[in-house]
């Protein structure tokens, strides 16, 4: 009879140590996500939903929360829009159609080509000013007034409210376009977009071996009079980026809006000619030079050439860098570190594999899945 009531009471402080553990994965769960506690009633359910081997359904209720939205994803992705990699900044166009997007589980791999922009809904409980393609205003005011973005931004077409043609997702918005076209020569577009979307600097991609034909007319040749500079050190960059540099070719940012202008290349674009045998652009034709050689590893589609701002964001995001950036982002956001062993740099490989083709690109499938990675034992 002793034996036997050590036994039942062995095999009780189990089943009671695994149901706390499942309360506290289903609050640590909540908590990455939403970065808000969970209510009593929703930490029941994901509970239960844990304990019933549903740990998925346990994420998705808590990206229900409004904060998911208007904390986790809204900071996450306003790195994204400005050169110092800040999050305080204020909410804008581009942070605004990544959280609809993933709202309305859009396939993310549009969000570098897509006709997509959100703006606030004209059932917006609070009175707020309206979309106007040349100041930021509306999404300041979504956010000082606490407005949540889950249920009050509505999709439009981009092209028909900005008058750009060939829209390319975030990238034409006008806040890639104030942080990226103003200024310059328009190279800071093709930097960010790597190294947001692709998880690379330039320098990860530096190859002095592929052809400098495109490298333009303000790329000195012997920079301090030694011409080795530029074949060992400058070409390994400009080679690659000023073939990409075309698809920008017609854009800018212009009396606080941004301008496309078809068939007519932009004048900073050819400005500064320190070698005049350099190229000139003259349309706005591409071309990924970067697609051969050591990068071919970044797992480029079969297109690697094109014209304009959409077909180049279509050859990004369906690159194999592309998906295990996004996976390598989110990990490190709900997990808050790096994956750091070969188990976990193993499910990055995985999630990207899902993410790029069972999953058709959700970034809400991708969220729950690794989120269950870190919610603890």
């Amino acid at each position: 009879m002793k034996k036997e009531f050590i036994v039942i009471s062995f095999v009780s402080l189990s089943l009671n140590s695994a149901f706390g553990a499942a309360r506290d994965q289903a609050y640590r769960l909540h908590n990455r996500l939403a970065s808000v506690p969970p209510t009593t009633e929703v930490l029941n359910q994901m509970e239960t939903y844990i304990k019933n081997g549903n740990a998925k359904d346990a994420a998705l209720k808590a990206m229900d929360d409004q904060n998911f939205y208007n904390i986790t994803l809204k900071n996450w992705v306003k790195r994204w829009t400005n050169v110092d990699n800040s999050p305080r900044v204020p909410l804008n166009d581009y942070v605004a159609t990544v959280i609809g997007m993933v709202r309305d589980n859009i396939p993310f791999d549009q969000v570098l080509y897509g006709d997509h922009l959100y703006i606030a809904a004209p059932t917006t409980p609070v009175t707020i000013p309206a979309y106007n393609k040349k100041d930021n205003n509306q999404y300041i005011e979504l956010e000082n007034k606490f407005v949540s973005l889950k249920d009050n931004l509505m999709r439009v077409n981009q092209s028909e409210v900005t008058g750009v043609k060939d829209t390319a997702g975030v990238l034409t918005t006008r806040a890639a376009a104030s942080a990226f076209f103003s200024a310059g020569t328009n190279r800071r577009m093709t930097r960010f977009t790597f190294m947001n979307f692709l998880c690379r600097d330039f320098e990860a991609v530096h190859d002095i071996n592929i052809t400098d034909y495109h490298v333009r007319r303000d790329v000195e040749r012997n920079p301090g009079g030694d011409s080795r500079t530029y074949r060992n050190q400058c070409v390994g960059c400009h080679a690659g980026q000023d073939g990409l540099g075309g698809a920008w070719a017609y854009f800018d940012f212009v009396d606080n809006e941004i301008k496309h202008t078809p068939g007519t290349v932009v004048a900073k674009i050819n400005k500064n000619v320190l070698y005049k045998d350099g190229y000139v652009t003259t349309n706005d034709e591409w071309i990924n030079l970067w697609a051969d050689g050591q990068n071919a590893s970044l797992g480029w589609p079969d297109k690697t050439s094109g014209k304009g701002a959409r077909e180049l964001g279509m050859m990004i995001s369906r690159s194999r860098a592309f998906a295990e950036c996004m996976s390598t982002r989110v990990f490190e956001l709900v997990c808050v570190r790096k994956p750091k062993i070969d188990s976990e740099k193993k499910e990055i490989k995985r999630l990207a594999d899902l993410f790029q083709a069972n999953d058709n690109f959700s970034m809400k499938n991708l969220f729950a899945e690794t989120s269950i990675l870190c919610m603890g034992e």
